[in-house]
């Protein structure tokens, strides 16, 4: 067996194309991702970003599920905090009973929004704080219904979805290991403290019903290309596009700046330390960059997150990943 590799699809809206073109591409790439063996397809819940279209995740599963025939699909994640874990029982053991053992269901405690998100969807700042009972919640739900139980979230009781911790800090790092649950580091965005919460949830694992030892799934950036020159400029695009998000924050059309100028700004240098943990290359040279970040972050499973406006490149830089890194040794000999 090979490194598992999967895919995280952010659903961006490019400029000059709508939500339905992105949902159409990503049922591209997830055909493609199925025929050449990737493991999982993922949706991440994002609201109130007017160039992300991903605030339905459970809808887009159920879309990209019914296109394809064996890839896992899921959330990665669903926030929570966002939510009833009633509601989102209901949610996914429907996906469960309708594509029986391919649903993947991660959970996050950040809120994928701002504070007026929260009041949009009613609900309060603090419903962060219930993120550990509301996972024993949900996990309840998922299983066999108990003697007394009042309410059951029909059609999920006894679907036994799995579930992933995702987490970009110790906090996450320690409930997925406390609960003997999958761990999922967003480390395409949020770099600083992967190696001590991977180090941190291995040492403290205690094995479940689930999952009878550590797991761990790190995320990595990939842009492929058959130049340097043009690897590097889908590179610099996404990074244009990030500086002028944190910018903006809004998703409206940002002004025009001086590229250079960009990248040397606040907002461009943070933006560069987000994607610290990126693959910039072509045929030949992709393989080596995601065995080094696989050892690195001690992974069991890499998350590809290919950012890339045109779906023609996007689908190249995937098939590169494909042909270069599916051979990748299994993760145990990686750290051998």
């Amino acid at each position: 067996m090979n490194l598992p590799l999967s895919i995280l699809d952010l659903a961006t809206i490019v400029e000059g194309t709508t939500a339905s073109d992105t949902f159409r591409a990503s049922v591209e790439v997830a055909r493609y991702a199925e025929e050449r063996g990737f493991l999982r397809y993922w949706f991440a819940e994002h609201h109130n970003l007017l160039t992300i279209a991903s605030s339905s995740p459970a809808v887009l599963i159920a879309h990209i599920a019914a296109h394809t025939e064996r890839i896992r699909v899921g959330a990665g994640g669903v926030m929570l905090p966002n939510h009833s874990p009633l509601v989102i029982a209901e949610q996914y053991g429907t996906l469960e009973r309708l594509h029986p053992g391919r649903i993947d269901l991660g959970l996050g405690r950040a809120p994928g929004g701002d504070h007026p998100v929260f009041a949009a969807l009613r609900r309060s700042p603090n419903a962060a704080d219930r993120f550990p009972e509301d996972v024993l919640e949900l996990q309840a739900l998922f299983g066999p219904a108990q003697p007394g139980q009042k309410v059951e979230a029909v059609p999920a009781t006894g679907t036994r979805v799995p579930l992933y911790i995702l987490g970009s800090s110790l906090f996450g790092a320690q409930l997925a290991a406390a609960l003997g649950l999958p761990y999922a580091f967003a480390s395409h965005f949020a770099p600083g403290s992967l190696e001590e919460a991977v180090t941190l949830y291995r040492r403290e694992f205690r094995p479940s019903e689930q999952l009878a030892a550590p797991y761990v799934i790190t995320a990595m950036n990939v842009y492929a290309a058959d130049s340097p020159d043009e690897a590097a400029r889908l590179y610099r695009s996404h990074l244009r596009n990030m500086a002028l998000h944190l910018i903006t924050r809004t998703g409206e059309p940002p002004p025009v700046v001086n590229e250079e100028a960009l990248f040397a700004s606040p907002a461009g240098r943070h933006a560069q330390q987000m994607l610290h943990y990126s693959a910039i290359g072509t045929p030949g040279t992709i393989r080596a960059e995601v065995e080094r970040f696989a050892r690195h972050s001690q992974a069991d499973e890499v998350i590809i997150v290919t950012n890339i406006a045109d779906t023609t490149a996007r689908l190249r830089s995937f098939e590169i990943v494909a042909d270069e890194a599916l051979s990748i040794p299994t993760p145990s000999r990686l750290r051998s």
